[in-house]
């Protein structure tokens, strides 16, 4: 980006058959996520927009010397280094920039947060806040645990964040446009049938909301892996439950750019 300072971006082939870039929002992490490579960093500085929209062009540009490859990027996603609401004027005018510069749409760009309560309250009234798709990185529905793996969290985010998703879909919520709950299965940590239990209830209070269960991918840090068994238990509960609830398929994980793997390693 600049001089030393470097980011990561990754371009993903969909399931669809075309292109989702996984985009930074800063250089560097302050949240301090314990599964994360990116937190254990720190935060170096926040990106400005046209260095956030420069990773698109990159990635434009690079298609466009590879004609043999398919040319269609169909989704954005908020999801590389950084926490995109601890920057959120430059996302916000990122944002702006790409529905008005690309062909794509609301429905296709997404941001990826841990929960920055006083800045997703904000959007509720901000009318430069293009509503795109946001995704909640929640990795428990019990306090304790939240806070063992996301520092940042506190005892009350819970029904905080509660009151918050019922005001998001009075507001914004329709048939294409929900929110999402993004879940790192750990082992041993918040994965297992009480974890599940206490997910689908908070779940079910809120309503319209999707979960996304992420395995974890090797990061160097304490923790591992949910087993397949574990993970597929888990899921079992919540769609017995009645949520709708997936398992994203890891990808990048081979050159260590799949969630929560992406870090810049200091320059000797």
């Amino acid at each position: 980006v600049q001089g030393d300072q470097e980011i990561e971006t990754v371009l993903m082939q969909n399931p669809r058959g075309s292109w989702t870039i996984c985009v930074s929002s800063q250089i560097g992490c302050a949240m301090r996520c314990g599964f994360c490579a990116t937190g254990k960093m720190g935060l170096t500085r926040s990106l400005i927009a046209d260095e956030i929209v420069d990773q698109y062009r990159f990635w434009k540009e690079y298609l466009e010397k590879h004609p043999e490859l398919e040319q269609k990027i169909s989704n954005v996603v908020f999801m590389g280094m950084g926490e995109p609401l601890a920057n959120y004027e430059n996302v916000r005018e990122t944002l702006n920039t790409l529905l008005e510069q690309t062909n794509l749409g609301k429905t296709r760009i997404l941001v990826s947060t841990v929960g920055v309560l006083p800045r997703l309250e904000q959007i509720l009234e901000d009318e430069k806040w293009p509503h795109v798709r946001l995704a909640v990185s929640l990795h428990s529905a019990i306090a304790s645990t939240r806070k063992e793996i996301v520092p940042t969290s506190y005892d009350e985010f819970l029904p905080r964040l509660e009151k918050w998703c019922h005001a998001y879909l009075r507001k914004f919520g329709n048939r294409r446009h929900h929110l999402t709950f993004e879940y790192v299965m750990l082992k041993g940590v918040n994965d297992s049938i009480e974890h599940a239990k206490a997910l689908s209830k908070f779940v079910k209070k809120i309503g319209k909301v999707k979960v996304n269960l992420i395995p974890y991918n090797l990061t160097g840090v304490e923790f591992k892996c949910s087993t397949p068994a574990a993970t597929k238990a888990f899921l079992a509960h919540l769609k017995a439950n009645g949520l709708i609830a997936t398992t994203r398929k890891t990808m990048g994980d081979d050159i260590a750019a799949a969630c929560g793997q992406l870090i810049v390693l200091k320059k000797k």
